[in-house]
C-alpha cells in the first residue's frame, strides 16, 4: 500500500502564460508557492478474489474489469500512462474542494502517479513526475490546462517557473530573508466563495483568445519579474506586491467574460473597502478561492465584512509531492 500527499498551490502572476498554445511561442513564467493543503492518494494492489479488477473511489465508487471501463479520466490516464497490469484499488480525499482555482486536478494527477510509481518500485524525479503529469492531462486526457499546476505540485516551494516548451521547464526557489517571508504569509487571506467551476471549459475559452490578447499576456508575463523583484529587494514595504495584484486582476478578468461575474466582483470590493490592498480570483476563474492581500491589522476588518465567507488559514509548504507511507502486506 501507498500513500502520496501533495499539495495544493495559490499562483500569484503569471497565470495564462503556462498554456502551451501561449508559451511555445511567446516562452511563459509564473510565479507560485504550494500550500499546507493536501490531496491524499492511497493504492495498493487488489487481491484477485474479487469480481473486479479496479476498485476506485474519489466521490464517485467505480468497479470495473478493465482500465477502458474506468470513468474518472485522470485515473483510467495515469494507469494507461504507466502500463498498469495488475488489479488495484485507488481511494483519494483532500483537504480542499475540487474546481476551486487550487489547481486540484493536475495536483490528483501528480500524485496518483507518484503513487503508481512508487508501487512499481521507481523512484522518479521531480521534474519526470511534473512532465509526466503534463503529458497525461494535456496529450491523454486533452484537457485545457496549462503546466504550472503539475510543476507545483511535484516540485513543492514558492517558485518562479519558466516554461519554453513541453520539455524545457526552469524551476528557480525564490530564496528570500526569513522575516520578509514570513511577513509576505502574514499578509495573506484565502476564502472560499462558495461555489466551484469547471476549469477546463473556461481555460478553453482563454485559449481560443490568445491571439487576440498577446498585449495582455506579455503584460502579465512582465508583472511576474516585478513581483519578484518585489519580493527579493533589501526593502520591508510588501505594499507594492499587492498593488501588482490589483492591477493583474483587473487585466485578468478583462480577458474573457467567463472568469468574473457580479458575484466575485461583489467580494473583491468589498475585500478592498474593508482593508485589502490587492487580490485576484485563483485558477481560471468563475468561482472557487479568493485571495487577497493585507497588511495582518486589517485582517479582522476583512473576515468581518467577508463574515458570510469561509476563510481558510494555510501557511507555505516545501516539499512537493510526497510518498507519506509505504507498506507490504502478505
Amino acid at each position: 500500500m501507498i500513500i502520496t500527499r501533495t499539495p495544493f498551490r495559490i499562483s500569484f502572476f503569471g497565470g495564462g502564460t503556462d498554456y502551451p498554445a501561449w508559451y511555445q511561442e511567446h516562452g511563459g513564467a509564473v510565479l507560485s508557492t504550494t500550500i499546507d493543503k493536501y490531496c491524499f492518494i492511497t493504492v495498493r494492489d487488489l487481491p484477485s478474489f474479487f469480481d473486479y479488477n479496479f476498485r476506485i473511489r474519489y466521490y464517485k465508487r467505480e468497479e470495473t474489469q478493465t482500465v477502458d471501463e474506468i470513468l474518472h479520466p485522470s485515473v483510467r490516464e495515469c494507469l494507461r500512462f504507466v502500463k498498469w497490469q495488475t488489479g488495484v484499488e485507488m481511494v483519494h480525499s483532500a483537504d480542499l474542494p475540487a474546481q476551486s482555482g487550487l489547481g486540484s486536478s493536475s495536483t490528483f494527477t501528480v500524485g496518483l502517479l507518484n503513487a503508481l510509481y512508487s508501487l512499481q518500485y521507481k523512484l522518479p524525479t521531480k521534474r519526470e513526475l511534473a512532465l509526466s503529469a503534463i503529458h497525461v492531462e494535456q496529450k491523454m486526457i486533452g484537457e485545457n490546462v496549462g503546466s504550472q499546476d503539475q510543476t507545483s505540485a511535484a516540485f513543492g516551494g514558492l517558485n518562479y517557473i519558466e516554461f519554453g516548451s513541453i520539455q524545457h521547464i526552469s524551476v528557480q526557489p525564490l530564496i528570500m530573508r526569513p522575516d520578509k517571508l514570513a511577513a509576505f504569509q502574514n499578509h495573506l487571506m484565502l476564502f472560499f466563495t462558495g461555489f466551484s467551476r469547471v476549469a477546463s471549459d473556461i481555460a478553453g475559452e482563454q485559449i481560443k483568445l490568445i491571439p487576440n490578447k498577446t498585449d495582455a499576456l506579455h503584460q502579465m508575463r512582465s508583472m511576474v519579474h516585478e513581483a519578484v523583484t518585489i519580493l527579493l529587494s533589501e526593502g520591508d514595504d510588501l505594499g507594492d506586491f499587492g498593488r501588482l495584484l490589483h492591477q493583474q486582476w483587473l487585466i485578468k478578468r478583462s480577458m474573457t467574460h467567463l472568469i468574473s461575474n457580479p458575484h466575485i466582483d461583489q467580494i473583491y470590493q468589498t475585500g478592498l473597502q474593508a482593508g485589502a490592498i490587492g487580490g485576484k480570483l485563483l485558477g481560471a476563474g468563475g468561482g472557487g478561492f479568493m485571495l487577497f492581500f493585507a497588511h495582518p491589522d486589517q485582517h479582522d476588518s476583512i473576515r468581518s465584512a467577508l463574515h458570510n465567507l469561509l476563510h481558510v488559514p494555510f501557511r507555505f509548504e516545501q516539499l512537493g509531492s510526497q510518498v507519506i507511507y509505504h507498506g507490504h502486506h502478505s
